[in-house]
């Protein structure tokens, strides 16, 4: 098992690493020192679990946990706080370590991640929570500063060299990322509607038709966002399909 520490104070991280050392079955130890870090630590590290403290600065916990594209790994919360094991259990946590735990309370959380590692194989299922829950919110860096920008504000989408610009109602944040990449972790609620553009299907109020084939799709506050010919018959069936996942 990879296992990937999250937790703002060095302290907490050095007790963890120890204990998890003495367990079998831990291949690798990695740590991140924040909300931020974490996110490119998993890229890049992979774990099979996150053993996650929920009070950070600028990011909490619970705010990463609701932030990680599928496939997301199982999640370990760690807190010196009980009240927020409700949250936790609601953002799919496998377990809630409350601090200060013993070595025998972290073997029982361990045994929890390896079942659920081990049922989805059995399921034949992915071993993820990433398409039970989707993404619900974005961690969006600028000028040094992360904040969270919640899905449901997101009306579309376009993009900007390198980066794609996030239409919110009352900003536009950017964000490093393609709009393929973004597109394929936000899933079902959105469509791509031209090459430089996706769309949320519950923003759209009406759909314009003009020449050649194109569109123009009219956004709830009135935004107006074009959608080509080449994408417009599959933005059609997936708008008739969320309209009946909504009604149904």
């Amino acid at each position: 098992m990879r296992v990937l520490i999250v937790d703002d104070e060095r302290p907490a991280r050095d007790k963890l690493r120890r204990m998890l050392e003495q367990e079998g079955g831990i291949e690798a130890i990695d740590e991140a020192r924040d909300g931020v870090d974490a996110l490119e630590r998993i890229a890049q590290f992979r774990p099979d679990a996150l053993f996650l403290d929920i009070q950070m600065p600028e990011v909490s916990g619970l705010e990463l946990a609701a932030s990680l594209p599928p496939p997301a790994p199982p999640i370990v919360f760690v807190t010196a706080y009980d009240q927020y094991a409700i949250a936790a259990f609601d953002a799919s946590a496998i377990d809630y370590l409350l601090k200060p735990y013993d070595q025998a309370r972290l073997q029982r959380a361990l045994q929890r991640l390896r079942e659920r590692l081990r049922a989805p194989a059995a399921d034949g299922m992915p071993a993820s929570l990433g398409a039970i829950h989707p993404l619900r919110q974005l961690l969006v860096s600028e000028r040094g500063v992360t904040r969270v920008v919640r899905v449901e504000q997101i009306g579309w989408i376009e993009t900007a060299d390198n980066y794609v610009v996030l239409h919110c109602a009352a900003e536009q944040p950017l964000m490093r990322q393609t709009l393929a990449g973004l597109l394929d972790q936000l899933g079902a609620g959105f469509a791509r509607c031209h090459r430089r553009a996706g769309v949320q299907l519950a923003w759209i109020e009406r759909v314009v038709a003009l020449d050649k084939g194109d569109c123009e799709l009219v956004l709830r506050g009135g935004a107006r966002v074009p959608c080509s010919r080449q994408y417009r018959a599959a933005l059609m069936e997936q708008l008739a399909a969320h309209s009946h996942r909504r009604h149904s």
